[in-house]
């Protein structure tokens, strides 16, 4: 299911806006730079001259060789490299950028799929229309407070107190973040109810949504809503349709307080078919929850904890509830 017709309109205009400020961008530096260096519009003006020469040939000579003005051309541009450099000016300074160079802002990649960029802005859209943003906006790395955390008291099972185990989950989190790109990893945030599980996930959500990587963070009551709306309504909505798409390849899913759901056939099957697809194409999860990895195989089943435990870092946090606090 595609976004509405009015939420793909608004991200069509929204590529329009990027073409045309590019655009305007180029002009308004090609304007200065032939007023400063004259010769510089000199060589432009000759390659776009042989340029059309070349086409023109192309199309009225049969045999054409293009051997002698691929030289020419070659020779020009790199006479206009020189004099850019000369200048103190980029090769690229008289040419388009764009937003996105991958799709050269359309939104698409020559084979036709959509570019990574636009889910974004597909899932970005979604949000913004939520409460998410709101939520990042108080929920963030630069609100954590490592005060929120006893430094006195030592856990049994740990060893640690609940702000030395906090410092190294919150670098393992960091390190998640900064590794992203390059390290396929996944999280499994556990422990009791209010110690910050929730607060941590939209930290690292926040930071790959800002460098541009789509986010989907549902809870799990949400997420398995979703599924069984695509699953059995054949008039579910057009955002729960779309998400429901994404599952498998958004950059990051985050699931929030799985367990809370009423566990049957369905949610159980949904899960794994969620996690396995998303293993196997090497997509990043993180799972929150207030329950344990014995709990977990109770409330689900040893083939979902099987994948869990081998593809999971297991992070658990522990103390007394922030929230009261």
């Amino acid at each position: 299911m595609a976004l509405t017709q009015i939420q793909h309109d608004e991200i069509e205009r929204d590529y329009s806006r990027k073409q045309a400020y590019n655009e305007r961008m180029l002009q308004e530096r090609t304007i200065e730079i032939f007023k400063k260096y004259p010769e510089i519009e000199d060589i432009q003006s000759r390659i776009s001259s042989l340029s059309f020469e070349e086409a023109r040939n192309r199309l009225l000579l049969e045999n054409y060789d293009s051997s002698q003005f691929s030289g020419k051309l070659k020779e020009l541009t790199n006479k206009k490299k020189e004099l850019l450099k000369l200048h103190g000016l980029p090769d690229d300074y008289l040419s388009r950028h764009y937003t996105c160079n991958l799709c050269r802002d359309t939104g698409y990649l020559e084979n036709g799929e959509k570019c990574q960029c636009r889910k974004k802005a597909e899932i970005d859209l979604l949000y913004s229309q939520s409460n998410i943003e709101s939520v990042l906006e108080t929920e963030n790395f630069s609100t954590f407070d490592f005060n929120c955390f006893d430094s006195e008291n030592v856990d049994k099972d740990l060893g640690k107190t609940p702000l030395q185990n906090m410092k190294e989950i919150y670098d393992i989190c960091k390190s998640f973040i900064s590794n992203f790109d390059n390290d396929y990893s996944n999280l499994y945030i556990y422990g009791n109810t209010g110690v910050g599980k929730t607060f941590l996930s939209n930290c690292i959500a926040k930071e790959l949504m800002d460098s541009s990587h789509s986010v989907i963070y549902l809870s799990a009551i949400n997420l398995f809503h979703i599924l069984a709306d695509k699953e059995f309504n054949r008039a579910h909505s057009a955002e729960n349709g779309y998400i429901a798409h994404h599952l498998t390849d958004c950059d990051l899913l985050i699931i929030d307080d799985l367990g809370t759901e009423i566990v049957n056939s369905f949610t159980v099957s949904s899960l794994f078919q969620c996690l396995n697809e998303r293993i196997l194409n090497r997509k990043p999860v993180i799972i929150s929850t207030n329950l344990s990895l014995g709990e977990f195989q109770k409330h689900y089943s040893e083939r979902i904890l099987s994948r869990v435990i081998d593809n999971y870092k297991m992070l658990k946090i522990i103390g007394n509830d922030i929230r009261i606090m």
